[in-house]
């Protein structure tokens, strides 16, 4: 009994010892970390690259109140992404972790040299998460990163965080990944995409333009909007690429075209011709009621692509003279909605295929299926092919009346 009662203590001791000096290495571990919020990877006169890392400053629960909490960057010169983290490294005395990374940007001059090195190192990091979004900023990243002040978020990281979730419901930018950048980089079906960013610096150039064009507010691309506010980053638009290099941009309509062909959007608003009314438009509403269906014929060498989209809408703007409420009126706009949207779906498929010859839109994915082996399908040579390509859009629209009206006229 006494042995057992020994035993029993002597195991109790070791417990104890256990959680306290593990304790202390957590700690101990914590204390010579420091978390990265953001990186922005610029080109470099004298070197290869110049690196910014982003942190946010140590604060207490008491610090953080109404103010949006502070952050730190760090920026070095140096050949390499890897000998950046390196050399941060012993700058601080702390070990850079990339776990908490939320946004990676770099210069649209850097990525027209081409962006690949750094994607596969940070790829091959497996502190990278494969959801941290992808930016190409217009400007020089770091700039871009000193002027992303979050205005509704106390902590920046929330910030990076949520600042994508507006894509399903306004199409204005895309939820870009790194992962998905680097499948689409290595596939032989697609080609990558990422975020368009910038700066906004014509919000004063616009506050003196007196003209006011519907059409005007969904041709713009980040750092061209009207907005005014504290943030001065803006995220508006897609950078395109071949291969890893950008090749072009897409403003917010052509943008809203190329998320409805990846199924990506919830509902989006457009301004169409209003049939009533020759010199204005009607801002619509509209939602797609399942998902885009997707012909390829591959039997030339120039494939022939068929697309067609169903979709419901409502009317977001109304004059109270006007007459919507009508069924001959609502089939009117309707058509006008079809062949809107036709135009726009098929002038951003030509710009993707005869100016970009960028497949970003997975149309490849669907091209796989007509060849008996994946070898018949590379010697097709589809993201070379992609640039001859046809398209046949097809859109079916049931334009309502909005909801609002509809009930007070049922009342």
């Amino acid at each position: 009994m006494k042995r057992v009662l020994r035993n029993l203590f002597i195991i109790l001791l070791i417990v104890i010892f256990i959680i306290a000096f593990s304790g202390s290495y957590l700690a101990l571990s914590l204390d010579n970390l420091v978390y990265v919020l953001a990186i922005a990877i610029d080109t470099s006169s004298t070197n290869k690259l110049e690196v910014s890392f982003q942190f946010s400053t140590p604060v207490n629960a008491e610090s953080i109140s109404s103010e949006s909490q502070k952050s730190i960057i760090n920026t070095v010169t140096v050949s390499s992404l890897s000998n950046a983290i390196n050399l941060v490294n012993g700058y601080l005395g702390k070990q850079l972790n990339l776990s908490h990374c939320k946004v990676i940007i770099f210069s649209e001059e850097l990525a027209s040299q081409g962006i690949s090195d750094e994607i596969y190192t940070l790829i091959n990091d497996t502190q990278v998460r494969p959801s941290s979004n992808i930016i190409i900023s217009k400007c020089n990243a770091k700039y871009y990163l000193e002027q992303t002040k979050p205005e509704l978020e106390n902590l920046i990281s929330k910030y990076y965080e949520n600042f994508t979730k507006s894509s399903p419901y306004t199409g204005y930018m895309p939820n870009a990944t790194i992962g998905n950048f680097f499948n689409n980089l290595i596939c032989k079906t697609c080609e990558p995409y990422a975020i368009l960013g910038g700066v906004n610096t014509s919000a004063s150039e616009q506050e003196n333009n007196s003209s006011i064009d519907s059409q005007k507010d969904y041709m713009i691309k980040a750092n061209e909007s009207s907005i005014q506010g504290k943030n001065n980053a803006e995220n508006i638009g897609v950078a395109v690429f071949k291969g890893d290099r950008i090749i072009g941009e897409l403003n917010a309509l052509e943008t809203i075209a190329f998320l409805n062909f990846r199924n990506k959007l919830e509902r989006f608003l457009v301004s169409v011709p209003d049939p009533e009314n020759k010199n204005s438009y009607l801002d619509i509403y509209v939602s797609p009621s399942e998902n885009v269906k997707v012909d390829v014929d591959t039997s030339t060498q120039s494939p022939y692509i068929k697309i067609d989209f169903n979709f419901t809408a409502r009317i977001y703007s109304m004059s109270d003279n006007a007459k919507y409420l009508t069924n001959d009126v609502l089939e009117s706009i309707s058509n006008s909605c079809n062949n809107y949207l036709e135009s726009v779906f098929s002038d951003y498929l030509y710009k993707t295929s005869k100016e970009f010859g960028s497949d970003i839109n997975g149309f490849g994915n669907y091209a796989l299926g007509n060849f008996l082996t994946r070898q018949e399908f590379v010697d097709y040579n589809w993201l070379e092919n992609y640039k001859n390509a046809f398209f046949d859009v097809h859109i079916d629209t049931s334009v309502k009346s909005g909801m609002l009206i509809n009930e007070a006229k049922e009342s």
